[in-house]
């Protein structure tokens, strides 16, 4: 999997949940300084209704947190607002068509997808790459049974106290701009990666909210980001890495004042030695975690 695992923020692209051991929860990391607290946790942006997910270290620190960072706007106007931007970006001009950019193998890897999952075969060839591998990827997990409207940073936004001002790292604008601005070759890449995943019937989302719910980090960086670090390198730059710079920059401004914040991301952005809790320690901060 490639940039189905960064595309749920963009369009609530389903991960489905599976219980895990009843005592175990998402990690979290808090990361100070002589007078500010940061809490960090790693969202499943799609979740089932029943998982109980919520460690009660974040709990705690909502009650008290100035301020709730989030992707995106968690609001009714960044949804269509990003909706609508897709929509605008994500049409290839009337001379093309995503067929003939295929493989062999990729176009009729692609005509059994739309085929498995009622998706019209004439609309899905009008789109980019990218946009058709999220459209691809919210039908796949939607046919698994996953609901778009009990993620986290959805029921974050929604109970959290509303004294925690929200705020997001990015509009809807930059978001569309990320998954349009890569290379024409490394979205083909990634959706002919996606097309496959999908003729095999190979679907890791049990195992990837395994490790979540188990805190288990190793796990979550073998399966979260070595694949797309590896199959689409360009798009793993773009995904990641150029956003984990810049988040990390906003949050090192944040901690230079004082009080107490609570930021909410894919957990991908969290992981790893380029993840904000590495970044955010190797400026000097205090992190406990994983």
């Amino acid at each position: 999997m490639t940039l189905r695992r960064f595309s749920a923020a963009l369009v609530a692209v389903a991960l489905l949940a599976c219980a895990g051991p009843a005592a175990a929860k998402p990690p979290v990391w808090i990361v100070r300084d002589k007078d500010s607290e940061l809490v960090l946790f790693g969202s499943i942006h799609v979740l089932q209704a029943d998982l109980d997910w919520r460690p009660a270290r974040l709990d705690q620190a909502l009650k008290t947190a100035d301020d709730l960072w989030f992707e995106l706007p968690i609001d009714a106007d960044s949804q269509a607002e990003t909706a609508r931007l897709a929509v605008a970006h994500g049409y290839l001009p009337q001379d093309q068509s995503l067929t003939a950019m295929l493989s062999p193998k990729g176009r009729t890897r692609l005509a059994k997808a739309c085929a498995k999952y009622g998706l019209s075969p004439p609309l899905i060839d009008r789109l980019e790459p990218w946009y058709a591998e999220v459209a691809l990827s919210t039908a796949q997990f939607r046919a698994e049974g996953a609901k778009a409207d009990t993620g986290v940073e959805q029921t974050l936004s929604a109970t959290a106290p509303q004294s925690a001002q929200r705020r997001a790292f990015e509009t809807p604008a930059q978001q569309i701009a990320m998954f349009d601005g890569a290379s024409r070759a490394a979205q083909i890449k990634s959706l002919e990666e996606t097309l496959s995943d999908i003729e095999a019937d190979r679907s890791d989302l049990t195992g990837l909210i395994r490790a979540w719910m188990a805190a288990d980090v190793k796990a979550l960086e073998k399966d979260v980001l070595r694949p797309m670090r590896d199959t689409a390198p360009e798009i793993y730059e773009r995904l990641v890495v150029q956003r984990n710079a810049a988040w990390t920059a906003t949050l090192d401004a944040r901690l230079k004042g004082e009080g107490h914040t609570v930021v909410v991301v894919g957990v991908g952005h969290l992981i790893g030695p380029g993840g904000l809790p590495a970044r955010l320690r190797a400026l000097g901060y205090s992190v406990e975690g994983p």
